[in-house]
């Protein structure tokens, strides 16, 4: 019988990599599963099929809207959706509480956080603020949706009450981003979603849809924390924030792959970002 209290909803494009691994970790919770992909040439569908995966196509434009599109795409008969990226996986934790998990014990709950460990070239990030990290992966199909107020994060949203589970843990690793190339033109992509966004928030064509909330739930909090960020100096926040979080949040006991990550993330990245922004802007004085 196939459970009845929820289903996996799953993102792919060309995972042949990932999505044994994840299939693998939910098989024994005998739920349904739907995959939305976006046109994976590699074994991906392949692979689905022998899970018996429902699979649906949509192409690609960003995160939150495949979210958006994956949310309406199926029939989701179940009161409860886990949505997941391919590089995931449930930890034995997880699946412990997901195999005793029934919809009747959780009335008046709309969401449920996940904690998160982010693995790096085989590296748990344990310091740098990557760990607890709160996700809310877990949520009642009637209320919950995507946040379309973001061109790159995507979170799920729910109007109601929400709970965190701190000892079960989602595992994340994506084994592409070993190829730190693979890594650098992902997020080079993910840098023009980003500095298009915050060049629309400066002219209060995007909000938050999230209420920015310090002491409120992991993502009011994140909300607050933009806030802050879109304040500061750019090309001066990089910096801020690498230090922050590989001196004061301790990322430097990551060891080696936890340098390279945390100087990417937090210092590469955000420069690239911030470079962006300010070629856009002076685009604008010049048109």
């Amino acid at each position: 019988m196939t459970n009845p209290h929820y289903t996996f909803l799953i993102l792919t494009y060309n995972e042949e990599v990932h999505l044994p691994r994840l299939l693998n970790s939910i098989y024994e919770l005998n739920a349904a599963v739907c995959i939305l992909d976006s046109g994976s040439t590699d074994h991906t569908l392949t692979i689905a099929a022998t899970y018996d995966a429902q699979v649906k196509q949509h192409p690609f434009e960003n995160h939150p809207r495949q979210w958006h599109h994956a949310l309406n795409a199926f029939e989701i008969k179940t009161p409860w959706v886990i949505g997941l990226d391919a590089d995931q996986v449930l930890s034995d934790e997880l699946k412990q509480q997901l195999l005793h998990f029934k919809d009747e014990d959780y009335q008046g709950i709309d969401g449920i956080y996940f904690n998160r460990k982010n693995h790096f070239k085989g590296k748990w990030l344990k310091y740098g603020g990557y760990y607890p990290f709160y996700l809310l992966k877990m949520f009642r199909y009637d209320s919950g949706y995507s946040d379309l107020n973001e061109h790159m994060d995507h979170r799920f949203i729910v109007p109601g009450k929400t709970i965190i589970w701190k000892d079960a843990f989602l595992l994340e690793e994506n084994l592409k981003e070993n190829n730190i190339s693979f890594w650098i033109n992902k997020h080079n992509r993910y840098s023009d979603l980003l500095a298009c966004e915050e060049i629309e928030r400066r002219q209060k064509l995007r909000l938050q849809t999230v209420k920015p909330l310090f002491w409120g739930t992991p993502d009011q909090r994140t909300a607050w924390l933009k806030q802050l960020w879109w304040r500061m100096p750019l090309f001066i926040r990089p910096a801020i924030y690498f230090i922050y979080r590989y001196i004061f949040r301790f990322g430097i006991l990551d060891g080696y792959a936890g340098f390279i990550f945390h100087f990417m993330q937090a210092f590469w990245f955000r420069l690239v970002v911030d470079i962006k922004i300010k070629e856009l802007l002076n685009n604008e004085k010049t048109d």
